[in-house]
């Protein structure tokens, strides 16, 4: 299946959940996924008991996604443990091969800051986020954009989503750059790392939706 056919419509996941009001929140605007940190160099760092308390309460059909960065096997088997996850994100410098060998759906991460890495995304056998190179090697949620002219001519055969930056004031450019599986949004969202904000929740799924 190729990634167009599957659907039009823009799907949203907001990451770095660290509240159960914020996730609840999120969930009752309709938003597909909520994303909770298991990278604790992050400010959006969970503990995994406080994330499964949190997914419990969700809604059906809310989808709980889990972020790591160059994570063990086993720190993913330990997390799991815990937290019901439904999909495992991989934001660092994970190869195929551990991609692959997941046995939880796989999203997986790639830095853009060149063309180089898309043509590195292409050896990816899974669902691709596309992201911002990460500052100071905090990955995830930095509200900064990479060059989206570098996407013109990109093209790959599994759902691609985007963040980075994302903000209601950019929804309208990236959606018009092409037909995203979903867009990811962290910092364009909160007061400060990890505290949401329901206004601009609701501003930004708003935008997606008039897309």
């Amino acid at each position: 299946m190729t990634a167009q056919q599957y659907g039009a419509r823009t799907r949203i996941k907001v990451c770095g959940i660290t509240r159960l009001e914020d996730a609840l929140t999120a969930s009752g605007l309709g938003v597909d996924a909520v994303g909770f940190v298991f990278y604790d160099k992050s400010p959006r760092y969970i503990e995994p008991t406080k994330a499964a308390a949190i997914i419990r309460q969700l809604p059906p059909f809310v989808s709980a996604v889990g972020l790591f960065v160059n994570p063990s096997q086993d720190f993913i088997a330990q997390v799991l443990q815990t937290v019901p996850l439904g999909v495992v994100q991989l934001h660092g410098d994970e190869t195929p091969e551990f991609c692959e060998a997941q046995r939880r759906r796989v999203l997986k991460a790639i830095h853009v800051s060149c063309a180089d890495d898309l043509k590195y995304a292409a050896s990816f056998n899974c669902p691709i986020l596309l992201d911002a190179k990460p500052p100071g090697g905090i990955y995830g949620g930095a509200g900064k954009a990479f060059d989206w002219s570098l996407l013109k001519n990109f093209r790959h055969d599994y759902p691609l989503s985007l963040a980075g930056g994302l903000t209601v004031d950019s929804v309208a450019r990236a959606v018009a750059l092409r037909q995203w599986f979903a867009l990811d949004v962290s910092s364009g969202v909160e007061q400060s790392p990890g505290i949401k904000d329901a206004e601009k929740m609701r501003a930004f799924v708003n935008a997606v939706n008039l897309c």
